[in-house]
Order: C-alpha cells, then sequence, then structure tokens
C-alpha cells in the first residue's frame, strides 16, 4: 500500500481561535450563511461568522480530491502520465461533469483539469478508482466500495491538515445524509492557504480554459473544451480557487485574490443564489481590503 509521507513539524498553522478586530463592524448585505477571510501569505483567520460551525460544501471537496492525487504526483511523477479510464459508475455519475463517456480516458494530469474546471463529478469518480487499490482502507466498519481508500485517504489529508470538523464522504462532493455535514470555513481556508503553496495546485485552480484530447475505446480522439466554473477569474485581481452548488450547501465559493503585495482567501458557504456567491465574496474582499491599507 502506498502511504503518502508529510512532515507536519515545519509548517505553521497559524489560524486563530477567533477572528481578529472582532470590535470592526461586519460587513453589510452578506447572504451567505457562514463565511471567513484569511491572510494568504500566512493563512491566519482575520474574520467570520459562523466560520467553525460545520456544514455542507458542495465541490468545494474537489480541492481535496486533487490535493490528494498531488501528492501522490509528488512522491511519483510518473502517476501524471497514467491513463484514467471511465468505469460505467465514472461516466454515469451524476451533476457536473467533464463529458466523458464510459470507456475513454486521459491522463492523470489532464483529468484534474476536467476535475477542477468544469467541476467534474464524473472525473472525481475516475480519480478515485483509479488510486483505490494502492491506498489503505478506511479504519473500523466504513462501506467498502470502488472508491472508500482514496475517500479515506482524503481524510486522513484532512487531519494531517489539521482540518478538525471535516469529514469526506465523496471524492466529488457532500454525500452523506443531509445532517452529516463536510466541513467549515475555517477548514476550508486550511486546505486552501496549503493548496495556493503548490505550484501546480495554483495552475490547476487559475485555468479558465483547457482543451484536451479524450481516446475513445477504439482507439480514437475526440477533442474537449472544459470552461471554470469560476466567474471571479475573469477578473485579474482574483487567481482562483473552488466553486460548489447543491440545494443542501447552497451557493459556495473559495477564492484567491490579490491586490498589490497583499493576498486574502475568502470563503463563503450557503450564499443565496450562485450570482450572489459572486457578490457577496468580492464584498468581503473589498471590505477587508479596505480595513488592510
Amino acid at each position: 500500500m502506498m502511504r503518502t509521507i508529510f512532515a507536519l513539524g515545519s509548517i505553521l498553522f497559524l489560524m486563530a481561535t477567533c477572528p481578529a478586530h472582532s470590535d470592526d463592524t461586519l460587513p453589510e448585505g452578506i447572504t451567505a450563511r457562514a463565511w471567513a477571510i484569511a491572510d494568504g501569505r500566512s493563512g491566519q483567520l482575520l474574520w467570520g461568522v459562523n466560520e467553525d460551525v460545520p456544514a455542507k460544501a458542495a465541490s468545494t471537496t474537489k480541492m481535496m480530491c486533487a490535493w490528494v492525487v498531488l501528492r501522490m504526483a509528488e512522491a511519483d511523477p510518473s502517476i501524471w502520465d497514467e491513463t484514467v479510464t471511465y468505469s460505467r459508475l465514472a461516466a454515469n455519475t451524476g451533476g457536473s461533469s467533464s463529458r466523458l463517456r464510459e470507456g475513454e480516458s486521459v491522463s492523470v494530469a489532464e483529468c484534474l483539469y476536467g476535475l477542477m474546471l468544469p467541476s467534474g463529478n464524473d472525473a472525481g469518480n475516475a480519480l478515485a478508482e483509479h488510486f483505490h487499490d494502492r491506498l489503505d482502507p478506511p479504519e473500523g466498519d466504513a462501506p467498502q466500495t470502488t472508491r472508500s481508500n482514496f475517500i479515506a485517504e482524503m481524510n486522513r489529508w484532512a487531519e494531517r491538515l489539521e482540518m478538525t470538523r471535516t469529514v469526506y464522504r465523496s471524492a466529488f462532493g457532500d454525500g452523506g445524509t443531509p445532517e452529516q455535514f463536510t466541513t467549515t470555513p475555517r477548514d476550508l481556508l486550511r486546505l486552501a492557504y496549503r493548496g495556493m503553496q503548490d505550484e501546480r495546485f495554483r495552475q490547476y485552480v487559475g485555468t479558465r480554459r483547457h482543451t484536451t484530447l479524450v481516446t475513445t475505446p477504439d482507439g480514437g480522439q475526440r477533442e474537449v473544451v472544459w470552461n471554470n466554473t469560476n466567474q471571479l477569474l475573469a477578473d485579474e485581481a482574483f487567481d482562483g480557487i473552488k466553486t460548489g452548488t447543491t440545494n443542501q450547501a447552497g451557493a459556495c465559493l473559495v477564492s484567491s485574490g490579490r491586490r498589490g503585495t497583499d493576498h486574502l482567501l475568502v470563503v463563503v458557504l450557503g450564499s443565496s443564489s450562485n450570482e450572489a456567491r459572486y457578490s457577496d465574496t468580492k464584498a468581503l474582499f473589498d471590505w477587508a481590503w479596505a480595513r488592510r491599507r
């Protein structure tokens, strides 16, 4: 079994127990049920509302799916060129899709674009199935599936990154019952902070459009174009990270933004609409930057 080895001793997570500047008047008009802002250079939590309340978080889960693959490929770079073939289960995954069919294949490196840009649920299952056999199974009596070892690795990484209120049940979304929550804004900031230290992670989350060739079961090829669901990338002030939307989670967004030498990370969970998650996020960035001059 492959075990990812990571030394946390040299990494300082500076997330404060309570938001700084607690005497500031909080921004008005934010529709998100929970939000949090961190300094992108240190990871320190600056402000938040319900930042430690567990919630559904939709496709922001794909950040951890990508992180696991990136860490495996860092240990063994040949992984980038491995072929991911979509099974019937992967190809039939509901929701947002990379639009590959059963039996079609792409490299691991290309599959991550299908995961992160169009937010392909099918790509999440395809990657989880591809790596399942080389990872350790979950502890206890957790159900065994063709993806369970990969999801267990996601949870092991959540523990390593001190995401103390995060439980993953899917490679691409929330999973579980309506009462089984996935993560918190604070935990998502921890993951976003670490992700943005990784060059390849930044490349994936900051790419607006990507074209790839998919190999068909008969050995032919067809072209697929993936557009990033993150509309903030149209503004040069923003360089990632991940959208997410379901009925239970509401509209969610984890964002990275820069103004001059300043770098902030913002999480909004449960915004009232897809449009509102962007207006919420921009309002929080503007509000935070006005206080950091």
